[in-house]
Parts: C-alpha cells; structure tokens; sequence
C-alpha cells in the first residue's frame, strides 16, 4: 500500500501532462467524462494486440494528427510522438486518437520492458537507492520511486530518462493508484470532475488537479466558510504540485494557461529547477502577462506558501540550511506551521540576523520569495480572511505590484480610517516574514517610489543596504525627498517600528542586551509577556542611564553588574529615537496611550512634528497614562535634544557655527539644548530654529525634570528644600531664595549645594529672556502685554523692556512684578537680559575683572569714554534713570544710606510683604523722623508719594550735613552722574523739560552737552528759563559748588581734573610753586650747614 500510494502521488503530478488529453471515445465514469470500457481492460487489450517494433505514428487513429504535429525525424521514436502530441494544445485531434495515447501511457505506467530499460541506465542510481531497487516490479512501482527521487539522480542518461518519463506518462489523474479513492468525494463535491466535451478545452484534465488547488487556496482564505477538503486529499494535491516544482511543463494547467506568456517573457530561459517558473513569478504583473496565465500563477504561489516544497528551487538552495538550523519539519506529523513558507524565511532570517552564515543560494531564493510576498497580499491567507473589509472599502482596485498592501498599512496607520485588530496583526505576521527593514527591494512599492530619492542622497550606499532606510529617513520632510516615497516610507516604518526586531541593525547590535536586560525570546519565536514594542521601551531606558546609575551590586556575593548598554547598541537606539521623533505614529505606546488625547487637542495639528508639540503644550490636560508617556518622552529629549531631528535640522547653521564641539559627543547630557539657547540670537539662527528652541524651553516649565542639567545638579536640593514643587518655575523660585536668604543672613554652609547654585544661576539666566518663561509675571502682566506691547515681539527681553517703559500706566498687580524684577535686576544686573545683551562687548572691554553684581556699577563710572559703544550707553542712562526714581533700586545707595532711611520704620517693613511697593509707607515715616534725626533735611520732600526722586533730592540738598561717608560718597556720584547727562536727574528733567525744548533741542544728549546748554541760558539774561528750572538749575550750581569742597580726589589725575578746572586755578598753581621754591631754598640752606659741620669734624 505504500508504495501503491507513492505512485498515486507521482501520477498526481504527472495528470497535469493530461490536459490535452481528453479522452472522448470512452463512456462515462460517474462524473469524469466518457469511457466505453474500463481502464484495465482497456489496457489488457492494448498490450494483447501490440507486437513488438510496433510504432504510434503508423497507427491509423494517430497517422494524420503525427503527420500534421509533428516534425518527421520524431516518428519512429514513440516517446518523441507521444511528447508532441500532449504539449499541442489543438482541439482537432480525433477521439480515437486520444483513446490510444492514453492506453499506450497506461502501458508505459506498468510494462516491465520500460523498468528493464530504466535498470540499464540507472545501475548506479539503483545501488545509491536501495529503497527503489527492491520494489515489486510490473506495477509502476519502480518509475514511481525513481521520479520521487529524481532530484538525487547523478547519472546523466538515468536522470534523462526520468525526466522524459515523467512528462509523458503521468498526465491524467486516473491513472494514480488510489487517488479516485481518496478524492472522489471532494472532487464531486466542488464539482471539479463534470467536463463535458464542448463545454471546456480538451486538455481540462490539469483542471481537475487547479479546481482542487484553487479549492485548497480557498479553504485557508475563508476557514469555515469554504468546502474543508480532506486530509488524505489535501496530501495528495500538494504532493503533485511538489513534485511539479522542477519544471513548469509538469504543471499542466500551468503550461497551457502561460505558454504564450512564457514565449513572450521568458524565451530564453531553460526548462528545470523551477527557473521558467521565477521568470513568470517576475513578470506577473506585467501588462501584456495575460490574465489566466497571472491566476494560475497567483495559485501556484499560493500553495507555495502553504508550503515552501513546492518551490523546487528554494527547498533545493535552502536544504542544508534548513538542517542546520533545524528549521525542517516532523515529517511524522501532519503538515502544520513549520511547512509554511513563512515559517521557513522566519527560522533562516533569525539565522541571519544572529550573524550565522547561510548560503548565499538559499538567500537569493528567500529575496525573491520575500518580495513575491511583498507584491501580492492575496499570497497571505490570513490578510485575505482578516482584511477583506478593509480591501473593499479603502483599496479595490490597487491589486499590483503591491499597492493593496502599502494601503492597507495606510489604513493601518489612520491615514483612511481604522483597521480591524485581526487584520492589522496579519499585516505585522507579513511584514516580519517578508524581511523589508533588511532589504529595502523587498517592497517594490517602496523601491519604486524612493528611486529617484536613493540616486540622489543616498548614492554613497550600498544597493540593498538595510542603511538606505535610514539614509531615507534621515532625509525625510527635506527637499530631497518626494511625496510618494514619503508615504511608502512612514507606512512601512509604521510596522517596523512596532516590532524592534524588524530593524536589522538594531537587532544585530542590541541582541546580546536585550537578552541580558529585557529578557527577549529568539527572532522568530514570541512572548506574551514581552511584547515586541517593550523590548525597545526596555533598551532606551537603559541607554540613557549614567555609568553610575549603571552599575548594581550583588550584595551575597558581592559581584559587579552592568545594566548600562554596550556603545554600538547605545547608537542604534539613539537613532530609533531621532527617526521616531519625526512622526507621532512611529512611537508605538506614544500613539497607543495618546490616541483619546491626539483626537480631543490636536486634531488640526497635522503639519510635521506639530503633534507631539500640541500634547507637549497640553501636557496638564492630557489622561494620566498619556501624560506620564509624553513627559518620559520630554525628559528623554530634553537630555538629547539630537532626538528632536526637526529642530536638528532647523538648527543646523547654528549648531555648526557655535554648538559643533557639544554636537559632536556621542552622550549630550543637555549640553547641546543649553547652547542652542545661549545662542538663540545669534545671526545664524533662523527663526524655525529660534521657535523650535523657545517651545522646548516652555514645555521645560511645566516640569524642572524636563530640564536635565537641572535636574540632575539640583534633584537633592529640590527634594531637601522644595518637595511637592513640581513646575520649573516655582523650583527656581524657591532654590533661588534659599540662596538669596543664605546670603543675607552670612549663613556659613549654605543650604543648596554648589553645583546646583551654579545651574540655577544658569537657569534664571535664561529665564530672563522671554517674559513667558516667568509664567507669573507673564499671567500677572497678560493685559497690559496686550494694551502697551501687542507690536513688540517675545525674545530678547523686548516685553519685558517695554512695560517697563510704560510701567506708569500698568496696572497695580503687574507694576508690583515689574518692580520687584527691577529690584532684582538692580542688585543682581546680569539678570538684566537687554543690558547684558547690548553691553556685552563694553563689558568685555570695561569689566572683566568686575563682581557680576556690580556689573552697572563699572558701566557707569566708564559710560563716559570715548570708547564707550553709543547703544549701550543710552542702556546704562535708561538704568540709572530708573535707579533715582525710587532709592529701593539704588542697592548701592540704599545700602550706604540705611541708617538714615530705614531704621526708624522696621515696624512697617516687617509687616509689609514682598508683593507691595513700600515708597508711600516709608517716605511717611520719615516724614516724621527726618526733622530729629537727620537734623530736618527731607522734610518736605517726604511728603511726596509718587516714585519720582525726591528722596534723592532731599540727600542731595543736604549733602553737607550727611555725617555718614558711605552716604556722602555715593549722593557725590549721583550728582557728578547728572552733570554728565540730565536725564538721570529726574527732578532737574522734569523742571526743565519744556527749556530743553526750546533752547536745547539740537543739542544731542550725553557728555553734559544739555546740561552746558541749560547753564549758558541761566547765565544769558536775555533768555528767561521757567522758575522751577531756573530755581533747580542754581541749586545744581551749589550742588555742584559743594561736592567740590568735599568730594575727595580718587588718585592724581582726579587731583590734577579739579586743579585745573576750578575758578582758583591760577592762585592753586601760584601756591604750588610757591611751596616747592621754599621747599628748594630750605634745602640748599639745609645743604650748606651740613657741609660746614662735616668739615669742621674732619679738621679736628
């Protein structure tokens, strides 16, 4: 019986050869056409009649159709015969005709002198297969064995033979021991058998086995819903269509279907080894492919991947792999997944990823069986049965060269819709057996539309590189890439991304650290509990862990661990992360936790990157598992800002300019994003770049853990001193004041550390640029930016300088900000963002050596020279405008004068808080204290309210009979300060505004010019000045009179200044050199006595 059912199977094969003949002279058997005798007994007459040298030309019933077909040098061979008349597909060849060839191959199938033949030419086959040596002889039994084993047949005449052999003999399925048996049901069932002449072609019995296979195909597409085949049935298809795998004339439904197309597109290729069957597998979706040639194809690739065999040339090229890496099935168990061609690519592609070597056969073959899956999605049943809605609905119509895949990877993504669960896991399965990540030509669709896009900026890699992915990704949304391949691009990313070990690289430089941290199965193999998408959760999280944090003991045996990743896996992920940062859809738990939250806040955010930047600025909005995602995601980035690729990419002029040195660290540790705000106005930043930097730099101030170097130097200080702080802001506010009272109080160990007093000093630096990233001050002031500022642009300090200008006309709660910052700046100048800009060279140049806190001090004593920058002089008089309008943004003055001003109201400042301006408060008090303590010099200055400078005016008035020096000192530069420029005498500006006008108009500011203009007028009788200028005027004179007396030379040539411009010059000089001529005479007087004495000693 088992050979009896070998030979069934080999028959099976050999019925294609039979579709061109069909037997008409016959009566019918139940359901398969006409016969008028049974087989045997057909045969035993058949071989009862023929006598020996008998030839199938000079038959009457053949002579006209062997005359006719076939070339005259064939007809005395009766194979030759036989072989022409079954490959002409012609419908004019006569019953009787037919009748005799199918009995003469009936015959052929058993006649011992055709097994004495094959014994002759095969002896050394038959010594290597002792299995067919000992099989019974006269049943077929031996050409069975010999066929089955043909692959193995070295001899060149044996292997000949065979091979004619199996074209001519087994062409109809009749003829096979047992498969009317085992078929019978299923064939009457899917009415596969009832042929009738007329109805189809001649050569219909290949259609009986195609019926079958497309029977087969169907099943596996519909389940339940199709005709369930038998198993016995099932074997003995698929056992023909292997054994048909070699050469495509074995496949007889195959060849009648594709013949002109295999002329057309495959002329010059040789029969054997499954190569005529490649050339039309590459050219089925040609145009001129005719369509019954391209569906016996699509059937045949099909089975192919029901199961790999019956590919000849893979299961030949890939065998010995297929062995080594024990990727062959049981074959003492039914034919299950591992007989599957996915199951195959899978197994031998995890070798490959592994770095094991496989032959370079066996990987042409699976290139070529990946892109065929890649190319037709009906190849997959599980994509036909799952996704067979989704075709319909988004993608009929886009059958070739695989558009209805990339499609539905399209739907997939949410470009057109939603896609089933089922469906999109089918798509995963494909994706992963088809390989495209290792070999972009894989997918034809994307090879076509990418081409233009790899000659041009992906020229320098290797064709078929898993690197021109990448090279592709890294020019997407540039001006290289083109649409179509962008789409192609992020679709297959899409499933790549969702699967860490679809990127080769990846894998091949991860493998051994995702098996020692994440605990990974193999390449082909999965786990429910470590899902694809956590592996790489699992991978970056340690990427960006410090060697520090690293590090772990084990404390039993005292044994060191490493839970740091390896360099070459560090890079890999490094670059998952830029390429994911392009798209919100490439970060699998990103679009999975935030897809409630993308649809309610962002659903207009469709332009490039703007996704993840609306969540960003939602980020208090967002459901607690999307924000906890989107803010891991923002503290990764705000550590390697390089993961952001857009912004890298705006920012590239400036990164090269001034950040190529920080940019070019393989671990950023947040140096990079700290240049890019220092030089954010640099001329190289353009203004994506600057946009870019500033929303980073606003997302950080939701959280002070978005701010790496940040957190990293203060996350102790931050738990110690402000625990339960979250947003960046309130942390500065409160390590800042830590310091600031630290301070004050000369407390010896301050409570914040020093690094982390270095980086919040960085920190408020920055702050002080944009009014936004002082949320406070920005609410408190949302108003008034509107009404004074709504023209001014953000950056640069710009709002903040205009409220300031208008600060007069604020309203209460925003002028008590601006105040206090302006408090803050006058003790603290560098965080004066604008005079810190516009001075910066003058600073380089004047005070380098200068304290940070007296930085104004230095710009002021230097305001006046020559070397002095224009611009940043009007920036140091618009500050000291500012400081003598209330004495509390003097530091300087209010520290010399504090005996004199806030001694006598400690009870008021101790119940005042910092929010509220003092100026009203104080002046009361001393308005009632100046009389007795400062012997009544500001009296009745103090009775004004309004921040305009009469406190300073009263100490200046009174210079004379200020006992401190300190005081003395600095109400001595205030007045040598407004001689030198009026505009930071507030009083003396105000009285005379309207005689600057008139008088002075063109005279330019600065270099006491206005003030020189004003003393000329009040010396000119004919010009009359208004009183309240006139009166302040000569005060300034005596003012100016007594500083003089009092006001020490600083050194000599302050010394050698007053000499020469007071009013006494000549008699100072006269009294000068009156001294030094009696100094002179003394000392010649002196010289003389001197020298008598000496010689009166020597004479004694």
């Amino acid at each position: 019986m088992a050979a009896c059912g070998r030979v069934q199977l080999l028959l099976l094969l050999l019925l294609l050869s039979l579709c061109l003949l069909t037997v008409q002279a016959l009566k019918p058997l139940p359901g398969f056409g006409n016969v008028h005798l049974p087989a045997a007994a057909m045969h035993q007459q058949f071989r009862a009649a023929r006598p020996t040298g008998w030839k199938l030309a000079e038959e009457q019933a053949c002579r006209d159709d062997v005359t006719r077909l076939c070339p005259k040098h064939s007809w005395t061979n009766n194979l030759s015969v036989l072989e022409c008349l079954q490959d002409k597909k012609e419908v004019s060849r006569t019953p009787n005709d037919d009748d005799l060839l199918w009995n003469y191959k009936l015959n052929l199938t058993t006649d011992p002198k055709f097994e004495s033949v094959a014994l002759e030419v095969c002896t050394s086959t038959m010594l290597e297969l002792k299995e067919c040596a000992d099989e019974e002889r006269g049943k077929g039994y031996l050409m069975s064995c010999l066929v089955d084993h043909r692959a193995n047949i070295t001899e060149r005449q044996c292997h000949q033979y065979i091979t004619k052999m199996t074209s001519i003999i087994f062409s109809d399925y009749r003829l096979i021991c047992g498969f009317m048996d085992k078929c019978r049901e299923d064939i009457n069932t899917l009415q596969c058998g009832s042929i009738a002449v007329g109805e189809k072609d001649l050569h219909s019995q290949g259609e009986v086995i195609a019926c079958l296979e497309r029977a087969l195909v169907r099943e596996a597409e519909q389940k339940d819903k199709a005709h369930q085949i038998k198993d016995e049935c099932k074997k003995a298809i698929m056992r023909v269509a292997e054994l048909s795998a070699d050469d495509f004339h074995l496949d007889r439904y195959l060849y009648f279907s594709c013949r002109d197309d295999r002329e057309r597109f495959c002329e010059h290729v040789r029969v054997g080894e499954g190569r005529v069957y490649k050339c039309l597998f590459n050219h089925k979706f040609e145009e001129a492919m005719s369509e019954k040639c391209r569906n016996a194809l699509t059937t045949r690739q099909k089975l192919i991947a029901q199961d790999y065999k019956v590919s000849y040339s893979l299961a030949k090229a890939c065998k010995a792999d297929l062995r080594k890496y024990h990727c062959n099935p049981d074959t003492s168990m039914p034919r299950a997944r591992e007989a599957r061609l996915s199951f195959l690519l899978l197994c031998l592609e995890s070798a490959v990823h592994r770095g094991r070597t496989v032959t370079g056969d066996c990987q042409g073959e699976m290139l070529d069986y990946r892109r065929m899956l890649m190319e037709d999605f009906s190849l997959s049943p599980e994509i036909v049965l799952h996704c067979r809605g989704e075709i319909e609905a988004h993608c009929s119509g886009l059958h070739r060269k695989g558009r209805t895949l990339h499609c539905l990877m399209r739907v997939t993504r949410g470009d057109k819709g939603t896609v089933d669960n089922l469906c999109q896991t089918a798509l995963q399965t494909l994706i992963q057996s088809a390989d495209p990540g290792a070999d972009y030509r894989i997918d034809r669709a994307l090879n076509e539309a990418c081409e233009s896009v790899i000659q041009t900026a992906c020229k320098h890699i290797r064709s078929g590189d898993p690197m021109i992915l990448s090279c592709l990704m890294e020019h997407l949304y540039t001006e290289k890439m083109v649409q179509d391949c962008e789409h192609s691009l992020l679709e297959l990313q899409y499933f790549i991304s969702r699967d860490w070990k679809l990127d080769p690289i990846l894998y091949r430089k991860c493998q051994n650290d995702a098996s020692r941290l994440c605990y990974t199965p193999g390449w082909n193999e999965s786990s429910e509990l470590m899902p694809p998408g956590a592996v790489f959760s699992c991978l970056y999280r340690h990427a960006y862990r410090t060697e520090e944090q690293g590090r772990r003991v084990r404390s039993t045996n005292n044994m060191h661990f490493n839970f740091t990743l390896t360099r070459d896996c560090k890079v890999e992920v490094q670059r998952i992360l830029h390429q994911r940062a392009l798209d919100v859809k490439l970060d699998p738990e990103l679009q999975k936790r935030c897809m409630t939250d993308l649809g309610k806040w962002c659903s207009e955010k469709t332009d490039t990157g703007q996704e993840l930047e609306c969540l960003q600025d939602h980020l208090e909005e967002l459901v607690s598992n999307c924000r906890d995602v989107v803010g891991n995601l923002t503290e990764l980035e705000s550590e390697d800002i390089q993961i952001e690729a857009l912004l890298i990419r705006a920012c590239e002029a400036v990164i090269q300019s001034h950040c190529h040195d920080v940019a070019d660290n393989q671990i950023d540790m947040g140096n990079l994003l700290e240049c890019l705000v220092q030089n954010k106005h640099q001329r190289e930043m353009n203004d994506k770049c600057a946009v870019g930097v500033t929303h980073f730099q606003l997302v950080q101030m939701k959280d002070f853990r978005f701010s790496y170097k940040f957190k990293m130097a203060c996350k102790e200080d931050v738990l110690k001193l402000c625990p339960n702080i979250k947003k960046k802001a309130d942390v500065v506010i409160c390590l800042s004041t830590t310091v600031r009272n630290d301070t004050l109080q000369d407390v010896k160990d301050q409570r914040v550390s020093l690094k982390c007093r270095k980086q919040l000093r960085v920190e408020e630096l920055e702050m002080s640029e944009d009014i936004r990233l002082e949320p406070e001050l920005h609410d408190a002031c949302k108003k008034d930016i509107n009404k004074f500022c709504s023209s001014v642009a953000y950056g640069n300090a710009q709002i903040i300088e205009c409220l300031k200008e208008n600060k007069k006309q604020l309203s209460q709660v925003c002028h008590q900000k601006i105040f206090k910052l302006q408090e803050t700046e006058m003790m603290d100048p560098e965080l004066d963002y604008q005079l810190m800009r516009v001075c910066k060279q003058m600073i380089k140049r004047f005070c380098t050596e200068s304290d940070a806190k007296n930085m104004l001090q230095c710009l002021k004593l230097n305001k006046n020279s020559e070397l002095m920058d224009p611009k940043c002089k009007q920036m140091i008089t618009k500050r000291q405008i500012t400081q003598n309008t209330d004495y509390r943004l003097n530091p300087v003055l209010r520290k010399a004068c504090k005996a004199d001003i806030p001694k006598f109201c400690q009870s008021i400042l101790g119940k005042a808080s910092d929010a509220n301006e003092l100026e009203g408060q104080v002046i009361s008090c001393l308005k009632l204290k100046y009389a007795d303590q400062i012997t009544r010099l500001c009296a009745e200055e103090a009775a004004a309210q309004e921040q305009t400078g009469q406190v300073e005016e009263c100490l200046k008035n009174n210079l004379l009979k200020i006992k401190q020096d300190e005081c003395k000192t600095e109400v001595l530069n205030m007045l040598k300060e407004s001689k030198a420029d009026i505009f930071v005498d507030p009083v003396l500006h105000t009285a005379c505004a309207l005689d600057l006008k008139h008088h002075c108009a063109a005279i330019n500011p600065g270099r006491g010019r206005q003030m020189s203009c004003l003393m000329e007028a009040l010396q000119d009788k004919q010009v009359r000045l208004q009183p309240e200028c006139k009166r302040r005027l000569q005060d300034r004179v005596d003012m100016w009179s007594y500083a003089a007396k009092v006001a020490p030379a600083e050194g000599f040539s302050d010394l050698a200044v007053q000499v020469m411009t007071s009013p006494s010059k000549n008699y100072i000089l006269f009294m000068i050199a009156l001294a030094v001529s009696l100094l002179f005479l003394v000392g010649l007087l002196c010289g003389r006595i001197t020298k008598r004495v000496t010689r009166e000693l020597k004479d004694r």
